[in-house]
């Protein structure tokens, strides 16, 4: 059974079916949920030092941070999950 993998930039990845949810980094929620993870160990930072575009939740508890648009990793899960299908 093989896996789709959905591209958050520089050559980062995570598997698609294990995406909760992809949000902008702007909000005191969001901050406080990227805190939080830091806090505990499960937060992952696929930035490659540039500036947090977009926060990827994961159903394992993981926070992914991307540097890429939250609307362009949408698009590309959207693609990914359309591929799937056929």
């Amino acid at each position: 059974m093989e896996k789709a993998l959905l591209n958050i930039g520089f050559g980062n990845t995570v598997v698609a079916d294990r995406v909760v949810a992809i949000v902008a980094p702007n909000s005191a929620p969001m901050k406080r949920l990227k805190d939080e993870a830091r806090d505990e160990n499960h937060l992952i930072d696929a930035t490659q030092g540039r500036r947090t575009r977009s926060i990827i939740v994961m159903d394992s508890n993981h926070i992914v941070l991307s540097a890429i648009q939250a609307e362009t990793i949408s698009q590309r899960y959207e693609m990914v999950r359309t591929a799937e299908k056929e």
